[in-house]
C-alpha cells in the first residue's frame, strides 16, 4: 500500500512538472500546403501564423517568440485572436509591444478572437480598451481585418487574406447557434478565383469555411484540446469533449485547415502533453503525379 501511494505521488509530481514546464516553452510545427491557385509561384512562400497568446510572454518582452518568427523569414505574418486576455487586472502592454515589432520583419495581418470582439462590443463591461489597443497596433503598422480582406500578389498569384469575426453567439458554450455559409457570405462577400486564406478563429466550422470556398483555413481557439491524447485533445475551452479540430492540418478535398494550438492558456492554465506552437505554412506550386 505504501509503495503504491509512492508511485502515485511520484506520478502526480511528474505531471505537474510537465504541466509547468509546457506552459513556459513553445515549438515551431511546419506545415506544407500545395494547390493548383499557387501553380504560378516561382518558389515556395512562408506564412507565420500565431493565436491564442492570451498575454503569455517567452522570455523578456517575449524576446524568445520574436526570435523564432524572425528566423521563419516569413512573407506574411498572419494573426488569428486571443492574443490578450479580455479579463480586467490583466494589462496587455506587453502584447502590444510585442505585436508592435512584428512589422519590421514583414506585411502583419490581424483577425480577431472571441476575447479582442467581447472587448469591441461590449466595452462598458470592461475596463481595457478595445479601440486603444487597435489603435497602438494599426499605428505601428498591423492591418486589422474585421470581415475584411485584402490581397497580395507573389509573380502573378493573387492571394486574398480575409478576417472573419464570427457572431459571439456562434462561441457560447451552452445552446450554441450554428453557422452557415450564407451567414459568412453576408459578414464578407463571397469567394472568388483568388487564392482564399481565411483567418476565422473558431475551428468548430471548418466545414463551413470550406463551403464558403476557403483553400487555406487559418483557426486556433481550442488550445489543442488541453490535454493531449494520440489523434487529438480531451477538452476545448467551450466544454467540447474531444474536439474534432483541435490542433493540426486536415485537408478536404483541395481545401486545407491549419489549427493553432495556441501559444497561451487562460482560464485553466494546464498544458499536458500538448505543447504550446508557433505555426508557420509553406506555400507551394502545385506538383504533377510523378514529379
Amino acid at each position: 500500500m505504501k509503495s503504491t501511494i509512492i508511485i502515485l505521488l511520484l506520478f502526480l509530481i511528474a505531471v505537474a512538472g510537465e504541466v509547468i514546464r509546457e506552459l513556459h516553452v513553445f515549438r515551431v510545427t511546419r506545415y506544407k500546403i500545395r494547390h493548383v491557385k499557387l501553380a504560378g509561384l516561382k518558389h515556395t512562400r512562408k506564412l507565420v501564423f500565431l493565436s491564442d497568446l492570451h498575454n503569455c510572454c517567452y522570455g523578456r518582452e517575449n524576446d524568445k517568440l520574436f526570435a523564432a518568427i524572425e528566423k521563419e523569414c516569413p512573407d506574411l505574418i498572419l494573426i488569428g485572436g486571443d492574443m490578450l486576455l479580455r479579463r480586467d487586472g490583466w494589462s496587455y502592454r506587453q502584447t502590444v509591444e510585442f505585436i508592435s515589432r512584428l512589422p519590421k520583419i514583414c506585411k502583419v495581418y490581424y483577425a480577431n478572437g472571441n476575447h479582442e470582439q467581447k472587448l469591441k462590443e461590449w466595452p462598458e463591461r470592461y475596463r481595457q480598451s478595445y479601440k486603444e489597443y487597435r489603435q497602438r497596433l494599426a499605428k505601428a503598422g498591423v492591418h486589422f481585418l474585421e470581415n475584411e480582406s485584402d490581397t497580395a500578389e507573389w509573380d502573378g498569384v493573387c492571394i486574398r487574406i480575409t478576417g472573419l469575426e464570427i457572431p459571439l453567439k456562434n462561441y457560447e458554450r451552452s445552446g450554441r447557434k450554428r453557422l452557415s455559409a450564407g451567414e459568412i457570405e453576408e459578414r464578407i462577400g463571397r469567394a472568388g478565383g483568388a487564392y482564399e486564406i481565411l483567418l476565422a478563429h473558431h475551428p468548430g466550422y471548418v466545414g463551413v469555411y470550406q463551403d464558403w470556398g476557403a483553400d487555406l483555413i487559418l483557426s486556433g481557439h481550442y488550445h489543442g484540446g488541453v490535454v493531449g491524447i494520440p489523434g487529438g485533445g480531451v477538452i476545448a475551452p467551450d466544454f467540447t469533449l474531444f474536439p474534432k479540430y483541435c490542433g493540426g492540418c486536415y485537408q478536404a478535398g483541395d481545401s486545407a485547415a491549419v489549427v493553432s494550438r495556441g501559444l497561451g492558456a487562460h482560464s485553466v492554465p494546464v498544458r499536458f502533453m500538448n505543447p504550446a506552437e508557433l505555426v508557420a505554412v509553406e506555400l507551394s506550386p502545385e506538383v504533377s503525379a510523378g514529379l
